[in-house]
């Protein structure tokens, strides 16, 4: 009877185990370095997910915002930011010093037959990007919460039913169940308080009593806004203009266009442009920092307000609006 060597077997073996316990490590590391997320297969550079410091929810969402009338805001001044919103008829104010501490609202608007629709309001301080979305994915409703990772400088979402991880200046999940998935963006606007009060007087505003001990008066991030500095990497960095100088950036058939605030302020608004095709009218308001795009039937188009690093780091191939 012919013996068969078991050397050959015993080396493929070990292999196997060796490799395994590779995979196994890995997977382990996808999960345990990553505040417990998965991202073992993401869409981005694995190595440009950083830690931003808090852990899993360390930053807590607003699940049940409560709203006050525009009258009742004492805490707020003119000159304090807020992000704006108008959906299905009904206006609300969010303001910048409560989503400095908490970066994520998740909210509901009644839609039309007294349906519910929620929304999620996002605010990244660090790439001064705020941001709102349908809450309804693939028909399911969901909240997010924040992750405490980052990429780019900007907060990485998830979303509480599947717990992918979503990008928001990318508007799509980077990993996860959800992954490649878009999330459906909805005007917003970044604004003074002033100038929102004025122009919606029937507004309602997101109360200081959300529940949690903050001192909403002060900033956690001091004069970042106005530095130079980044507090975390980005895949790459363009000098031209102050990397906070704010744009409005704007995404249309997968091409990019940002408008620096440096070139809009030579402009007489209302401007007229064009873009993919699509004949646009600009609306720059340099008293109260803010702006807005229109289409050729005066609705306004999803665009987004932040700085200049921020947008370059994620769509550095855009086009820069030159006057």
């Amino acid at each position: 009877m012919k013996t068969i060597s078991l050397e050959p077997l015993k080396f493929y073996t070990i292999f196997f185990i060796i490799i395994s316990g590779l995979f196994v490590s890995q997977s382990v590391l996808a999960f345990s370095d990553y505040n417990g997320f998965d991202v073992s297969e993401p869409l981005i550079n694995i190595d440009e997910i950083h830690h931003g410091g808090p852990a899993k929810d360390g930053i807590p969402a607003l699940d049940h915002p409560k709203f006050i009338s525009l009258k009742s805001a004492g805490y707020l001044h003119d000159d304090d930011r807020i992000l704006g919103m108008t959906f299905n008829g009904v206006s609300k104010a969010y303001p910048i010093k409560i989503l400095n501490y908490h970066e994520i609202v998740n909210d509901v608007f009644k839609a039309t037959g007294g349906k519910n629709q929620p929304v999620v309001i996002t605010y990244c301080p660090l790439c001064g990007s705020g941001m709102a979305y349908s809450a309804t994915i693939n028909g399911h409703n969901t909240t997010f919460g924040v992750s405490g990772l980052l990429y780019n400088s900007d907060v990485l979402l998830y979303d509480r039913e599947t717990e992918s991880l979503w990008s928001q200046l990318l508007s799509k999940a980077i990993s996860g169940h959800q992954k490649g998935t878009e999330l459906e963006m909805l005007a917003l606007t970044h604004t003074s308080w002033k100038a929102w009060k004025k122009d919606h007087p029937e507004s309602m505003v997101l109360s200081d009593k959300t529940g949690f001990n903050r001192d909403y008066s002060k900033t956690p991030y001091g004069d970042y806004d106005q530095s130079k500095a980044l507090y975390f990497p980005v895949s790459q960095l363009n000098n031209e203009y102050h990397p906070k100088e704010y744009v409005i950036g704007l995404k249309l058939f997968e091409k990019t266009k940002a408008y620096p605030f440096a070139e809009l302020s030579k402009i007489q608004s209302p401007y007229k442009d064009s873009f993919m095709g699509k004949e646009l009218t600009i609306i720059f308001d340099a008293k109260n920092r803010t702006g807005k795009i229109l289409d050729e039937n005066n609705k306004e188009v999803p665009s987004v307000m932040t700085f200049w690093f921020a947008w370059m780091a994620f769509y550095p191939e855009s086009i820069i609006f030159k006057r």
